[in-house]
């Protein structure tokens, strides 16, 4: 086989599962969106395009820290990154409703890993959806009895987009488990993958955006 031919293979059992981060990359209502302008151009005087960007940590696929849904809790470069990288299940549960019960995952889960990702979306939508799925609870809970340190979803928040109050946040943080969110899911078929996920080293940031990828085992 040649160089080339192993690396397309190679390549082959890669998923990008990030979505593109570009100006009209969807956010949160009233959260900052992604805007770049250029510090420097190419031209006889300056050798380098440098870019300045503005964004909301929260941007496309992202992890959440406990800064984000408590007051004391850990900024995101200050988190051990074993939880993002390593075994991971893909389950389905699409058209679960507002909500991604137990029932919805209950066909899948029978020696499950320790990351869980969730795919709700027949197929991502382009812009903001006010009425996402989210995890219930409960859900949440029973995952974490199971042994899961990490659970992502393909929407913006594990909480409805109109609750205040983020009880599913609230599970997060008081069984310390890891979030990720804004996940693309729409082409991986259910199954278990390596999941490389690893978070910016934002010292006093609440989020970071992540580069998620599953790796075929």
């Amino acid at each position: 086989m040649s160089p080339a031919a192993a690396y397309d293979g190679a390549m082959k059992r890669l998923w990008d599962i990030s979505p593109p981060v570009h100006a009209g990359s969807p956010v949160f209502p009233g959260d900052t969106p992604y805007s770049q302008q250029w510090a420097t151009t190419l031209s006889p005087g300056c050798p380098v395009n440098v870019a300045t960007l503005t964004l909301s940590p929260h941007t496309g696929a992202h992890a959440d820290a406990p800064l984000h849904y408590s007051p004391d809790g850990a900024a995101v470069g200050a988190l051990d990154l074993a939880p993002y990288l390593g075994p991971c299940r893909v389950i389905h549960a699409l058209a679960c409703g507002p909500l991604v019960e137990w029932r919805h995952l209950a066909h899948a889960l029978a020696g499950l890993p320790p990351r869980v990702l969730v795919r709700t979306y027949a197929q991502a939508p382009s812009g903001w959806d006010p009425a996402l799925s989210a995890f219930a609870p409960d859900t949440v809970s029973r995952l974490a009895d199971a042994g899961v340190c990490l659970i992502g979803i393909d929407t913006a928040s594990i909480d409805p987009a109109d609750n205040k109050t983020l009880p599913s946040h609230q599970v997060i943080r008081q069984r310390g488990l890891r979030v990720l969110e804004n996940l693309v899911l729409d082409a991986v078929p259910e199954g278990d993958y390596e999941l490389i996920a690893l978070p910016l080293k934002l010292m006093s940031a609440d989020a970071s955006p992540v580069r998620a990828v599953l790796r075929a085992l």
